[in-house]
């Protein structure tokens, strides 16, 4: 979903996240990931790691930064644009 359209009291499925459409939630659930709840807590990087072990390659940096910007968002950040991540996920982890 359109972070600009993100309702934080309105979160049932995992479309309903921001940076979230139907082929990166189907990616979620098949990592374990059913309800947005799910994500409170968690760390990005595990969260990235899972999602590439789960699809048997390792996915575009991409998809990093909008794990970022979702378990960002779950423990309490303002919904914003996975490219929002980007530069800082580049700086920490070039080689992501």
């Amino acid at each position: 979903m359109n972070p600009a359209n993100v309702r934080r009291d309105a979160l049932t499925e995992l479309t309903d996240l921001p940076n979230i459409g139907p082929r990166i939630a189907a990616c979620l659930l098949r990592a374990g990931v059913e309800r947005p709840v799910d994500l409170v807590g968690r760390d990005a990087f595990d969260l990235y790691g899972q999602l590439c072990r789960s699809e048997g390659q390792r996915l575009d940096p991409c998809v990093l930064d909008v794990c970022l910007s979702i378990t960002r968002f779950m423990d309490g950040g303002e919904p914003r644009a996975w490219w929002h991540y980007t530069a800082k996920r580049k700086q920490r982890y070039p080689d992501v």
